[in-house]
């Protein structure tokens, strides 16, 4: 009650007159203050501008990286956690105008070690070395190496390994982050090193090459062709590369394959190489012991049927890579292996020339095919003589004779009588001194000299002693086997020149034709029908004939017809009384011996090269006719076995060498 009493006495004050109006008087009315109150408008209207801008900015740079740029994040989230890597495809096959294959290829396996998620580690190397038995320092110089190339590119540590290696990495990849097996396809040669220099060999492309690549097309530690139609027919043979991705972990751990695009198979490439006749001539030279040439065309169309050069290359040291102790050897052998002498051999073509003199002869109506010219032994010009291969002479010759037994003397004459350059027209025509563009790499044109070539080489005149050297295929005369060969298919077809073919089609990997091949004819020699029978004839007696140079190279009922020669590497007086088995190799002289045949009705042209190998008649002559026996053996079978019923000696018995 007291408190009830309290608050109404005290209500009772504030109600009195008094008490309002001193209420009154303490309340102040402050006046409004303009300036502040538009001071504050701004600072509201500052701070709202700022917070829209701000969740503008955010607002667009959401949009920028979301809308904008959002495919380009979601890839390189991808690639936080998908790899890829390029799949290697098989290369085109190679097979020989039977269809049969040559080349093709095997899957190997390769260690390769990714770089985007690992980094440089001792012991890791040192595990990958000890399970690859190699140094560290190898695997340490690989990837130095790439050390320029994009990250996501992977280094290849080891490659074709074995199946223990395989199997041992892949048992402890758990302790191998970032290190897989590839597997890439690798060539197998079906014929082993036969035609080892027209096929080549493929290695790792180099800094040099990869400068002038498309780098869509080739990374570092590729396999491109080397040498030979690998390399010649790289775009052709290599295909294109597939890709394989993979999801990985943090770690660099593949966790599953996605989906990746196949690689495409090269394309296969048909010769026109028949391995039964490049084995023959490859078997023969190796079983002598040669090195040289041996070619064969098609006298009819210019398909080259067999081209080997030895000694050899040995194609499965380039496998994976030669080693630098077998190249060097390659580059010590004395033989020079690494030369593909079938074009880029440049030899006096010796006593084969003399085809050119004798349709030069002909053709300038110097001489009749009943010219004689005596032959002593020897031919006095100006005041130096010139000696016949045989020192007795020959007595009496005329063309016939002069070719069938390679009568120096004969020609010598011939030669003077034409001048040099009249021999290099002819030369010319018939496909000497130039190029003949067969696909094969570093083909050399060989020499043929005329009168103003050595006043341009040599800013001197010419002798005329020097063109009866050159009308016998000595002095400057230079020719490649091929060269040759294709001279005397102009000779046996009536004087068409074509360009000597390698390749007979290319077809994509389900056997669809690509590109087809067809003879390319270069030039044709006219007006000489008669003069080219003529010399015909005479070669013909050469092989066949009782005194003819080139007998070894006779065939039971096929008619051979060939030329002999024998070109001198270097004229030495201290070796002039030796015995031909005591001069040093590499003074003797190099054998030729060029051939086609059936000689009425040719087919085919063969033509040797031996080097050092001393006479064309024992040195060359022998290994032409195990080619063209290669080449007629179903014909000669035939005659074998008819032989037998036929009377009276219709076949003669075998011919010896």
């Amino acid at each position: 009650m007291k408190n009830i009493r309290k608050r109404r006495k005290k209500s009772e004050l504030n109600g009195h007159p008094a008490m309002r109006d001193e209420s009154v008087r303490m309340t102040k009315i402050t006046p409004r203050d303009d300036a502040e109150l538009d001071f504050l408008k701004k600072r509201s209207l500052i701070s709202s501008i700022i917070i829209i801008s701000f969740f503008a900015i955010l607002v667009s740079r959401l949009w920028f990286l979301q809308i904008q740029q959002g495919e380009m994040y979601s890839k390189q989230a991808d690639n936080n956690r998908v790899r890829y890597v390029d799949v290697a495809p098989p290369r085109g096959n190679v097979f020989d105008s039977e269809g049969r294959e040559v080349v093709t290829n095997r899957p190997s396996f390769n260690v390769v070690m990714s770089r985007e998620d690992n980094r440089l580690d001792n012991d890791l190397l040192k595990k990958i070395a000890s399970y690859l038995e190699v140094d560290v320092s190898d695997l340490l110089g690989k990837i130095r190496k790439m050390a320029d190339e994009p990250g996501h590119i992977p280094i290849r540590l080891a490659e074709d390994i074995d199946w223990e290696k395989v199997a041992l990495i892949e048992n402890n990849r758990l302790e191998l982050p970032g290190i897989r097996i590839e597997v890439v396809p690798l060539r197998v040669y079906h014929y082993g090193n036969y035609a080892s220099h027209l096929i080549g060999y493929l290695g790792e492309i180099s800094d040099k090459e990869l400068e002038k690549a498309d780098p869509g097309i080739y990374r570092g530690g590729d396999l491109v062709g080397k040498m030979g139609i690998e390399r010649l027919r790289e775009s052709d043979l290599r295909g294109e590369k597939g890709r394989e991705y993979m999801e990985v972990n943090a770690l660099g751990f593949e966790q599953q394959y996605l989906k990746g695009i196949e690689p495409l198979p090269g394309s296969d490439l048909h010769l026109t190489i028949n391995m039964d006749l490049q084995r023959a001539a490859e078997d023969i030279m190796a079983a002598q012991d040669k090195a040289g040439s041996v070619v064969a065309i098609e006298v009819n169309n210019g398909r080259v049927l067999a081209a080997a050069s030895s000694p050899p290359l040995k194609l499965d040291e380039f496998i994976g890579g030669i080693s630098t102790k077998a190249w060097q050897a390659l580059l010590d052998d004395p033989r020079h292996p690494l030369i593909n002498k079938t074009v880029q051999g440049q030899y006096p073509p010796a006593s084969t020339y003399k085809i050119v003199t004798a349709l030069a002869g002909l053709g300038e109506h110097v001489i009749t095919p009943e010219t004689v010219i005596f032959c002593p032994g020897h031919y006095r010009f100006g005041n130096r003589t010139y000696r016949c291969w045989k020192r007795g002479g020959h007595g009496a010759v005329d063309l016939e004779r002069a070719l069938s037994e390679s009568c120096d003397v004969y020609f010598y004459q011939v030669g003077q009588r034409l001048g040099v350059d009249r021999l290099a027209g002819y030369a010319n025509r018939l496909g000497l001194g130039r190029k003949t563009g067969v696909d094969m790499e570093h083909e050399k044109s060989g020499l043929i000299p005329t009168a103003a070539w050595k006043k341009r080489r040599y800013n001197t005149k010419w002798q005329e002693g020097e063109t009866l050297s050159v009308a016998i295929g000595q002095g400057f005369d230079l020719a490649t086997p091929i060269q040759v060969c294709l001279m005397t298919s102009a000779l046996a077809n009536g004087g068409t020149i074509y360009k000597p073919g390698i390749i007979e089609s290319i077809r994509d990997p389900d056997g669809k034709l690509i590109e087809q091949f067809e003879p390319q004819v270069t030039e044709r020699f006219v007006g000489q029908g008669k003069n080219m029978k003529l010399v015909r004839k005479g070669l013909i007696e050469a092989v066949n004939g009782k005194r003819g140079t080139g007998k070894p190279a006779r065939l039971k009922n096929i008619t051979v017809a060939g030329k002999t020669g024998t070109a001198q590497v270097v004229r030495l007086k201290q070796y002039k009384h030796l015995k031909e088995k005591d001069i040093p190799y590499k003074y003797r002289d190099h054998a030729w011996f060029t051939c086609f045949a059936p000689a009425e009705n040719p087919e085919i042209a063969v033509t040797v090269l031996v080097e050092h190998g001393l006479h064309g008649s024992s040195g060359a002559a022998p290994i032409a006719r195990a080619v063209m026996e290669a080449y007629f053996k179903d014909r000669l079978q035939e005659d074998q076995d008819l032989a037998f019923v036929m009377v009276e000696g219709r076949y003669n018995d075998p011919i010896p060498n």
